[in-house]
């Protein structure tokens, strides 16, 4: 049985990453096979989901929180775009938040389905976790096809630049009526 604690202890003590591990998905997160959350520093893994998945795609996703816990808790190792785009959460389906005094305010955006995709897989914190997961377990299970899969299928098809990434991050703001 793959041991989630044990990769989960080991990176934490390396780092310094002062966050805990749950394996309760939280509401509206149930289909996922991770998330973490800045206002309780706590990833959630779902094992059940990737029960039957092998041990490098479990690890992956493990890696992938764990770099956004990093990404939150230590901001400034990170360059502006991933710091400013910490503050919005955009999903699949156009759903959107902000992150605003610990407290996340949501709206929903209008767009093509692909060009929604696009927009969450692009994310800037969204590439910078799938590239760190794809090398950390790279170093431990070794490159092959199926985690070169697993990764080019987070990656964006059509990469979206960071101005546009700002026009999208103040209609968020408009929607949700904050200034940003």
């Amino acid at each position: 049985m793959f041991n989630y604690q044990c990769h989960f202890d080991a990176y934490c003590s390396k780092e310094g990453l002062n966050v805990c591990l749950s394996y309760d998905m939280p509401s509206g997160y149930e289909n996922a096979n991770g998330t973490f959350d800045v206002t309780t520093k706590t990833i959630s893994i779902n094992r059940t989901n990737l029960s039957n998945s092998p041990d490098y795609e479990k690890l992956f996703y493990l890696f992938h929180e764990l770099r956004h816990a990093e990404q939150y808790l230590a901001p400034n190792k990170f360059d502006s775009a991933i710091r400013k785009s910490l503050q919005y959460v955009i999903m699949f389906d156009g759903t959107c938040s902000k992150l605003i005094d610990g407290t996340y305010h949501q709206c929903k955006l209008d767009g093509e389905e692909d060009y929604l995709v696009n927009l969450y897989l692009g994310q800037p914190y969204e590439v910078d976790a799938n590239t760190f997961a794809y090398e950390h377990t790279k170093s431990i299970y070794g490159d092959s096809e199926p985690l070169k899969k697993l990764y080019e299928f987070w990656i964006p098809h059509h990469p979206i630049p960071n101005e546009v990434y700002n026009s999208v991050f103040l209609l968020i703001d408009a929607k949700i009526n904050v200034e940003s």
